[in-house]
């Protein structure tokens, strides 16, 4: 009769040997080499972030990609143990896809639950369809990556908009200066996507549809963080961001 118990028998043996992360896992060491505490640092890091990430309600919309998230969460929890931002909303932008895409997310870290997901434009010689440069420099017509800080809002050329402050040296903390805000435009639409095959481009800014816009910078405004994620940057962990 044993036999018929048999599959039962080997699935449980086989699953004894599998490796199933526990959310609450934790890399604990006794070692001293910094090389070893570095590697442990981030292991922990990654388990926490799985663990938030796990956690978020994504509603109708879709989970940024745990990268590009992952990232994103670091830099934020830098930033509001530093006091930088009080405003505890998640802006995360990936330019590592299309602008065909959904490829910007607002999170509300207080409930973990994805608030907008929206199109959004890259600069115009960051790249066409894809963004694939970068810049710091004015008239550059470039976007810039990294972490920023959300700050007041105006009324400017393209209506209501809202400032924003880099706050990575040499990577976006010519923003101001740039006037790199986030505004709404109209080539930012399904249906200029229709009639070009891609998004409009802006001069730098992030720019999202006009049907939101005015919505989403309400809910980000006045020192939330906001990141711009490419992968062929290579982020590490930082004591500080700001300089």
């Amino acid at each position: 009769m044993i036999y018929k118990y048999l599959p039962l028998l080997l699935l449980a043996a086989f699953s004894s040997f599998i490796s199933i992360p526990h959310k609450d896992v934790e890399v604990v060491s006794t070692s001293t080499d910094p090389k070893t505490l570095a590697e442990n640092a981030k292991a922990n890091w990654v388990v926490k972030s799985q663990l938030v990430y796990s956690k978020i309600d994504t509603g109708y919309f879709s989970l940024p990609n745990f990268e590009a998230f992952s990232k994103a969460f670091e830099g934020f929890e830098q930033l509001k143990n530093q006091g930088v931002i009080t405003n505890n909303i998640l802006t995360i932008i990936d330019f590592s896809l299309p602008s065909t895409q959904d490829r910007l997310w607002v999170i509300d870290m207080n409930t973990q639950t994805i608030l907008f997901q929206s199109l959004v434009a890259h600069g115009k010689n960051s790249g066409d369809n894809f963004a694939t440069h970068f810049s710091n420099v004015s008239e550059s017509f470039q976007s810039s990556l990294g972490f920023y800080t959300t700050a007041e809002v105006y009324q400017g050329k393209h209506g209501f908009s809202l400032r924003l402050d880099g706050v990575e040296k040499g990577i976006n903390d010519n923003a101001r200066n740039r006037a790199i805000v986030l505004h709404g435009a109209d080539y930012v639409s399904k249906k200029f996507i229709t009639q070009h095959g891609r998004l409009g481009r802006s001069q730098g800014c992030p720019a999202v549809p006009y049907e939101i816009h005015e919505q989403l910078i309400e809910t980000i405004k006045n020192k939330s963080c906001l990141f711009i994620y490419h992968p062929s940057r290579n982020y590490v962990v930082k004591s500080k961001l700001v300089s």
